[in-house]
């Protein structure tokens, strides 16, 4: 039906389905007393399978109320203080503000006659990151859906590059990347077409940190054996440990072997507007391309992130000229077309919630915000450490912390690895917190990522209870021997 389209003669109609959505979602979150309600995919699933999409309801409040049952009422709220699981941000309302925007005009950004001033806005956000990245004249980059995204183009463009400059097949090229690095590394790599032992897997420190020299030691084994290093993957932020890699040593390395650095700084990239941390980048600004999503520690709504490369001309190798989209002489002409750096072709205005952030708040309030969160997992790290209930591995750099319970009657470590994983199913299924999971060797660990400035050292403390509370329920009532 033509009145749900939304044009100059439904704008009233626009302002109060939209308004009684946002109440609906301001109710949820003002009466929210936990950060999940604990239901299980076996309750809810049935509920929405019984929904018969083909008979539409014909009433917003009508669906909303729907949605409230199925979604809203029990979806994971990020916003909860006690939200401690994975690297998902509360927001700030200027982005969300954006987000209303961007989705009402819907425009793409893949050309310039689909979007004309969002290509501008994005253009000059890539600028404004490459600049606080250090990158140089020559840079550029684009928005993308995620550091999945944003790190295959990264080795898209490195393989390129290494083919380019050393004649070399796929078969000969290798990407150096740490242990502690992100998965989305050997993703890419697979994507690319290269082979199962494309990837080097270099050792870490006792603080989850790249070893040097075990990089230089590999780069040197594979000039020796005829193969070539296409590039090198630092980590500024690891998912698990929030540790940095030593950038200026690795950067050192990759100079000496004209081997492409990349940065995956996915999750540290928010110390760019920090007024205290910004040191622990140093280095970054050597990278040949860098990954920030915006969407971790800038507290930006899904999906918000970006790949930024020190060289311009190195984006041509994700570029094809479509006669009805792009064609060559829409360049020759300088229309600037976004499509031409992306791997995307329609793409939304994302970039519009970090111009809103940026301009209501300022950069240094954003940084602020990540600077608390950084703070906060320091005392969560002293907490734990002085806890005997618990072991702390990583003294943070960042804002996770990577922990177990350790009962002091029990010696069996398999025993306390189940403990570890009941406890976690535990607390979500109350509902209560939510915690992550992670291993460290053949351990089972426990994970805080704290982006929420609004935990507090006595939120952490009670989860660490909560924690330990069924972690001993769970040995007590399957394990009945002691050391």
């Amino acid at each position: 039906m033509r009145s749900h389209l939304l044009n100059d003669t439904t704008t009233e109609r626009y302002r109060a389905s939209v308004t009684e959505g946002v109440e609906r979602v301001a109710a949820r979150i003002a009466t929210t007393s936990r950060p999940f309600t604990g239901v299980t995919a076996d309750t809810l699933s049935p509920r929405v399978e019984a929904v018969d999409l083909d008979t539409p309801l014909h009433d917003t409040v009508a669906a909303l109320d729907e949605l409230d049952e199925l979604y809203l009422r029990h979806a994971v709220y990020f916003h909860h203080p006690r939200y401690l699981a994975h690297l998902n941000c509360p927001i700030v309302i200027p982005a969300v503000l954006g987000e209303a925007v961007l989705s009402a005009v819907n425009s793409s950004l893949d050309t310039w006659d689909q979007s004309a001033g969002g290509t501008l806005i994005e253009r000059r956000l890539i600028d404004w990151t490459t600049e606080r990245v250090g990158l140089g004249p020559a840079a550029d980059g684009v928005f993308t859906s995620g550091g999945t995204q944003s790190n295959l183009q990264a080795l898209l463009l490195a393989r390129e590059e290494a083919k380019t400059d050393a004649g070399s097949g796929g078969s000969r090229l290798r990407v150096l990347a740490s242990e502690a690095g992100h998965f989305s590394v050997q993703k890419a790599v697979r994507t690319l077409g290269l082979g199962p032992d494309a990837v080097v897997v270099i050792p870490t420190d006792r603080n989850r940190r790249m070893q040097t020299v075990a990089l230089a030691r590999e780069l040197d084994r594979l000039d020796e054996q005829g193969l070539v290093p296409m590039a090198v993957v630092a980590t500024a932020g690891t998912t698990d440990f929030g540790s940095i890699d030593p950038l200026p040593g690795i950067a050192d390395l990759c100079e000496q072997h004209g081997t492409w650095l990349h940065v995956d700084a996915a999750y540290g990239g928010g110390l760019l507007a920090s007024r205290t941390r910004r040191h622990l980048l140093d280095g970054i600004e050597r990278a040949d391309s860098v990954t920030v999503d915006y969407h971790k520690s800038f507290f930006q709504p899904v999906s918000s992130s970006a790949l930024l490369v020190r060289d311009a001309a190195t984006l041509r190798h994700a570029t094809y000229h479509a006669e009805y989209l792009n064609p060559r002489r829409a360049a020759q002409e300088r229309v600037p077309n976004q499509v031409d750096k992306s791997l995307q072709t329609t793409r939304r205005f994302d970039a519009l919630k970090l111009w809103m952030t940026l301009r209501v708040m300022g950069a240094d309030a954003v940084g602020d915000l990540f600077d608390e969160v950084c703070a906060l997992a320091a005392k969560g790290f002293d907490l734990i450490a002085a806890d005997p209930r618990f072991a702390v591995v990583v003294q943070p750099q960042l804002s996770t912390l990577v922990f177990r319970y350790i009962p002091e009657a029990i010696c069996d470590p398999t025993a306390i690895d189940r403990a570890n994983l009941y406890a976690r199913k535990a607390l979500f299924a109350s509902g209560d917190a939510v915690v992550a999971g992670t291993k460290v060797g053949e351990r089972q660990f426990l994970k805080f990522t704290l982006l929420n400035p609004e935990t507090s050292a006595a939120d952490i403390a009670a989860v660490l209870d909560l924690i330990a509370g069924h972690a001993e329920q769970y040995l007590g009532e399957n394990l009945d021997r002691a050391c």
